[in-house]
């Protein structure tokens, strides 16, 4: 009787735990997210149109002085005079800083007053000679006196001059980096002046896209915040390596013609000017999935995403121009591909 009893408890303990595991089992499986292929996936779309591939042919850049430069004294000295502000437009020679000369002033003055005593001397030392009356010798040595005394003159005048900072081209004061009172050195900047009346414009343009430029030809450049401005541009230099990116920069000599309006720092752009219009199609580039060395998209047919394969023209910025694979009017798929595969279905979003 005591062992039926246990074999009955022994079954009632196996039944239960495997109750309790299918519990669960269950219980986990329900807590798992399952993907239902059926369940239509949200889309953004585009629909392909024709448009002008030159009107895409646009490089982004940013604009910087032609010269800039941060000026800083040859000699030291105490400043006693800034004669500009920050703002203030200034002409190549304009005194800007004056630095306090004084003393060397009064070593100058006695260089002077050296140099006329030097000069009677040899005067007297001539007549005396030229009568016999004292040796060559001593005339000699005042002539080597009064030039010597000509030299240091020069050099404290030079010094002087030194102590009087002009500015070296035309431009516009963009920083002040000292005040009336303080100390300048050699090498300490004390004002900075930027030359915007021309401009350099950069743009890094992928090596496909090298060609379209060409050396000391002219294109449109724009600012961005002033799109309706149109200002010629000179290329004046192609980059001959490569950055990071694997582009090469292209520089451009601009006029500035609206000084008051483009402004160094500004961001704009550089148009390539052609004389035949071609239409194309052009996609975002974000667009294309690349699989097994194929460019594909997905496109909508019937409210199901079709992988759909095609090749590739040329890259504009971030577009791409594609010549074959699509039509227009094809519906284009352009974001929300997690979970996104051939044939799944898709709610286009509005």
């Amino acid at each position: 009787m005591k062992k039926i009893i246990w074999i009955i408890a022994g079954i009632a303990i196996v039944g239960l735990v495997i109750f309790k595991l299918t519990s669960n089992k269950k219980t986990t499986e329900s807590k798992v997210y399952q993907f239902d292929k059926d369940k239509p996936i949200s889309v953004n779309v585009d629909t392909i149109r024709l448009k002008n591939i030159n009107e895409e042919g646009v490089f982004t850049g940013t604009f910087e002085p032609n010269k800039e430069v941060k000026i800083s004294a040859e000699t030291q000295g105490k400043i006693n005079a800034v004669l500009v502000d920050v703002g203030s437009y200034v002409q190549q020679g304009q005194t800007l800083i004056q630095l306090d000369n004084s003393l060397l002033k009064l070593q100058l003055q006695t260089v002077e007053v050296q140099i006329e005593g030097l000069q009677d001397d040899v005067n007297r030392y001539t007549i005396l000679t030229e009568a016999d009356a004292v040796q060559g010798v001593q005339l000699e040595k005042a002539k080597l006196g009064l030039k010597s005394a000509k030299v240091q003159k020069a050099t404290l005048q030079e010094q002087i001059n030194k102590t009087t900072i002009k500015a070296p081209f035309s431009g516009v004061v963009t920083a002040k980096l000292s005040e009336i009172g303080a100390f300048a050195a050699p090498g300490v900047p004390l004002l900075q002046i930027t030359d915007i009346s021309t401009l350099k414009f950069t743009v890094n343009v992928p090596e496909s896209n090298l060609k379209q430029f060409q050396p000391n030809q002219n294109y449109n450049i724009s600012a961005d915040v002033f799109p309706e401005l149109t200002l010629n541009g000179k290329l004046s230099m192609i980059g001959s390596k490569a950055n990071m990116g694997n582009s090469f920069p292209v520089q451009f000599q601009v006029e500035n013609t609206k000084q008051s309006t483009i402004k160094s720092g500004m961001f704009g752009k550089v148009s390539l000017s052609e004389n035949e219009v071609k239409q194309g199609i052009i996609i975002p580039s974000s667009a294309i999935i690349n699989s097994e060395n194929q460019a594909q998209v997905y496109i909508v047919k019937s409210g199901k995403a079709v992988l759909q394969t095609i090749t590739i023209s040329k890259n504009i910025g971030n577009k791409t121009v594609v010549s074959s694979g699509l039509n227009q009017g094809d519906i284009i798929i352009t974001n929300g591909f997690i979970n996104l595969f051939d044939g799944a279905n898709v709610a286009i979003k509005n």
